[in-house]
C-alpha cells in the first residue's frame, strides 16, 4: 500500500503525530520534498522528538527511512539532527536511513543569501517570512543547475564535480559581492567543506528510487511524509507566501523516487482550528478578535516547530479547508488538536468569506484574498478534558457536534481525532 499524509491547511496540522501513528505498520517512510524549514513534533513515552529532515518514520527502528529526491537537504542540519536523535537513543544508521543520490544539497551560501535577502526586503516592509534556512535560494539553483545533488558528494575528486563547483562559486560571488557587498566564496572551502559532509554522509547516500521500486513491486508498505500543507504549496498555494516546492499528495511518488507509481490511499490532516506561521493573507485570524486567539495559542503551544515563532492562529476555516482537501484529494481526514478546544465556552467557525460585501464560499488564492472578511458561526464548547476519550461515545456531546458540524462544512467524513499530544491519545471515529 502507498499511503501520502499530506497538510490540508498552512503547515502545522500534525502531520508527523499521524506518519508516527500510521509507522506501526509501515516498512518505508518517504519525506518527498521541503527541507528543514518546518518541524514535525512526536510525543512518545520516550519523551518529544523534534525532526525537520528526518521521517517521523525514524522513531520506529524497524521502518527504513528515505529521504527522497524532491527534497533540499542541509547536510550540517543533518548532521545534527541524527547526532541529537542518537542522544536521545534513537537508532539511526544506514540501514534504516537512506538518502536519495538525487536530492539537492542546500549549501551554506544558500542561507546566506536567505537571510540577507529577508533582511533586504524586511527594511521595505516586503519580506516573505522566510525561516532563512536556505530553502528557496537551493531549489531556486536546481532549477537553473548551479548547485550540487547529495550524489556528487561521492564523486569530489572528479573533473566535472571540481569544474561544476567552480562554476557555482564564481556565479554566488557575482551576486554576493556586486548585489550584497559580502565577501566572497573561494572554491577551496566550498570543496572542503563538501568533503566533511561527503565523509559523514557517505554511507547513507543511494539510488533510493530502485530501493522504493523494488518495494513497491513487492507490495510492501510505504508512507510518504509531506512538510507543510496545500495553502503552502508552490503552485496552488497563497503565492508568493508559499513554500518552495510541491506540498500535494500527487507529488510524493514523483518526490519519493518512483514516478510511474501513485498513492493509493491520501490521509489528509487538519487542525480543529488553523494556524499558520509568516507572512501573506489569513482571514481566520480576523475572525474571534485578539484575546481570543492568545488564549488559543497559549492553549495549544503554537510556536513553531523549526524555528519557534509565534504562530497566526485563528478558528477552523472552512473556506480554506475545503480547498485544500480539493488538492490533496484525501479520502481519510484526520482531525488535530481538538483538546485544545475544550476550555472555550464558545467555540467560532468560519463558514465564508465576503470580499466587497459580497458572499463567497470558494477559497481565493489571488489579492481577493487580503480583503476577505470571515463570516462565523458560533458553536458550544465543552468545558473538559478530553484526553482520555478513546471511543467516539467518550466524547462530550458538544464535541461530537463541533466534529460533526466540521464534516458538513467541508463536505467530507473524519476517521480520526486527536484528543491530546500524548501517542495513544487519539480515537477512531466510526
Amino acid at each position: 500500500m502507498l499511503t501520502a499524509v499530506t497538510g490540508i491547511n498552512w503547515g502545522d496540522e500534525g502531520k508527523g503525530r499521524v506518519v508516527d501513528l500510521l509507522s506501526d505498520h509501515a516498512d518505508y517512510v518517504v519525506r518527498y520534498q521541503g527541507g528543514n524549514n518546518a518541524g514535525h513534533t512526536v510525543v512518545t513515552d520516550k519523551g518529544k522528538f523534534v525532526l525537520n529532515l528526518l521521517p517521523s518514520g525514524i522513531l520506529h527502528p524497524e521502518v527504513v527511512c528515505v529521504l527522497g529526491n524532491g527534497m533540499v537537504i542541509d547536510p550540517d542540519h543533518l548532521r545534527h539532527e541524527i547526532e541529537m536523535m542518537r542522544y536521545m537513543n534513537v537508532k539511526i544508521s544506514p540501514e534504516n536511513l537512506k538518502i536519495s543520490e538525487k536530492a539537492t544539497v542546500c549549501m551554506p551560501f544558500h542561507v546566506r543569501q536567505d537571510v540577507l535577502e529577508e533582511e533586504r526586503l524586511s527594511k521595505t516592509g516586503e519580506a516573505f517570512g522566510s525561516t532563512k534556512r536556505g530553502i528557496a535560494y537551493a531549489y531556486g539553483d536546481k532549477y537553473m543547475k548551479k548547485t550540487l545533488r547529495m550524489g556528487d558528494l561521492l564523486y569530489l575528486d572528479s573533473e566535472v564535480i571540481k569544474k561544476r563547483i567552480a562554476m557555482i562559486v564564481e556565479s554566488k560571488n557575482l551576486i554576493l559581492e556586486k548585489v550584497y557587498g559580502q565577501k566572497p566564496l573561494s572554491v577551496e572551502e566550498v570543496m572542503d567543506w563538501c568533503k566533511g559532509q561527503a565523509e559523514f554522509l557517505k554511507p547513507y547516500i543511494t539510488d533510493t528510487g530502485v530501493l522504493l521500486e523494488k518495494a513497491a513491486a513487492e507490495g510492501k508498505d510505504i508512507l510518504f511524509e509531506a512538510q507543510l500543507g496545500a495553502l503552502r504549496d508552490i503552485d496552488y498555494g497563497i503565492y508568493p507566501y508559499t513554500s518552495s516546492s510541491s506540498t500535494i499528495a500527487a507529488y510524493a511518488t514523483i518526490g519519493a523516487g518512483i514516478p510511474k507509481r501513485k498513492p493509493e490511499r491520501v490521509v489528509g490532516v487538519m487542525k480543529a482550528y488553523s494556524t499558520c506561521v509568516g507572512e501573506g493573507p489569513f482571514a481566520a485570524e480576523k475572525a474571534a478578535g485578539e484575546e481570543w486567539n492568545d488564549k488559543l495559542r497559549k492553549a495549544g503551544n503554537e510556536f513553531g516547530a523549526a524555528t519557534g515563532r509565534p504562530r497566526r492562529v485563528g478558528p477552523f476555516d472552512a473556506v480554506a479547508s475545503r480547498y485544500g482537501l480539493q488538492c490533496q484529494n484525501a479520502g481519510d481526514i484526520a482531525l488535530t488538536k481538538l483538546d485544545v478546544l475544550s476550555s472555550f465556552e464558545k467555540i467560532p467557525v468560519i463558514t465564508g468569506y465576503r470580499v466587497s460585501g459580497k458572499l463567497i464560499t470558494d477559497f481565493p488564492t489571488n489579492v481577493l484574498l487580503d480583503a476577505a472578511k470571515p463570516e462565523v458561526e458560533m458553536l458550544d464548547g465543552w468545558n473538559c478534558d478530553i484526553s482520555s476519550c478513546r471511543n467516539w461515545n467518550d466524547l462530550p456531546e458538544n464535541a461530537k457536534k463541533y466534529i460533526e458540524r466540521i464534516e458538513e462544512l467541508i463536505g467530507h467524513s473524519i476517521y480520526l481525532v486527536s484528543t491530546g499530544a500524548k501517542r495513544d491519545e487519539y480515537l477512531l471515529k466510526e
